[in-house]
């Protein structure tokens, strides 16, 4: 019988996918800010049980088209690994078009272009990726695993190799301290990038402020709305994307944003510009779900 090991996490767009847990937690598991995956210690599914898993589940969905690979960072299996599970999905589900998974950057990096070409051929094709920040500076604090330079080097290698990318940024990371520097450091990274679809989301915490302020580094002061605000116009002012599909319509977020950067670049800032100085356009707490 098929189960998950919860909690299961997915980004929003692969709502409609199916989701086969090859690896269970997160490798890393130490952010400070993510408490998604605080009651797992990271393993990797056993491959007979995985596949016994596809198997029963297509004969129950044949007609699937996307599958999501859960949990945290199924992209840090080795390519012998992810080249055996991809090749059993495209065989088990003969009309299947995109197969994603969470990546870190370092986990891309591990992989040559000709292994990760061989993937993407197999339709592993898109990973979501959590950037988080591009300052140097707050990666250390919040204890993330990676610099600027290095998810710079991880993303591009993967861009190279025709795997698209959809990354994130975290609005209030850095608190009032850091918030100019955040943005602005965020926005160099996503020009040396240039990937597919950037969206933000609002940090939240899920176990309470002072819990938070515990696993940081430094004081933390959380920002305002207006302040939100004011850090996700400097964000895109700072861009110099040129295809780059963005959106902020996560439920955390205060204003729900869709454009193209640079494309419509000018009209997302007017838009922001104009809930700063029209609050009432925003969403309420209530709405935003957390």
């Amino acid at each position: 019988m098929y189960f998950y090991d919860e909690p299961v996490f997915r980004p929003p767009s692969e709502a409609n996918s199916l989701i086969f847990q090859a690896t269970l937690g997160c490798s890393w598991n130490k952010c400070a800010f993510c408490e998604m995956y605080s009651t797992k210690k990271f393993s990797v599914k056993p491959q007979e049980k995985l596949f016994a898993e596809i198997e029963q589940l297509s004969a129950h969905c044949p007609g699937t088209r996307k599958v999501f690979l859960a949990d945290g960072n199924a992209m840090v299996l080795s390519h012998a690994k992810l080249l055996a599970i991809t090749k059993k999905l495209n065989q088990q589900f003969p009309k299947l078009g995109r197969i994603s998974a969470y990546a870190l950057p370092s986990d891309m990096r591990s992989k040559t272009i000709e292994e990760l070409e061989s993937l993407r051929d197999q339709k592993l094709n898109f990973v979501y990726v959590g950037i988080e920040s591009g300052d140097d500076e707050l990666l250390r604090l919040i204890n993330k695993s990676e610099t600027a330079e290095s998810t710079i080097q991880g993303l591009v290698h993967a861009r190279r190799a025709g795997v698209r990318l959809s990354v994130m940024i975290i609005l209030g990371l850095g608190g009032r301290k850091y918030s100019k520097q955040h943005a602005i450091r965020s926005a160099e990274v996503l020009n040396a990038i240039q990937p597919e679809y950037f969206s933000t989301l609002v940090l939240s915490y899920p176990f309470g402020e002072k819990h938070f302020q515990s696993r940081v580094d430094y004081e933390h002061q959380s920002l305002s709305t207006k302040e939100l605000l004011q850090e996700l116009h400097l964000l895109i002012d700072r861009t110099q994307l040129e295809g780059t599909i963005f959106r902020s319509d996560h439920a955390s977020n205060y204003l729900s944003l869709k454009g193209v950067l640079g494309k419509d670049k000018h009209e997302l800032l007017k838009t922001i510009e104009y809930a700063l100085s029209n609050p009432q356009v925003l969403r309420e707490e209530w709405m935003r779900g957390l």
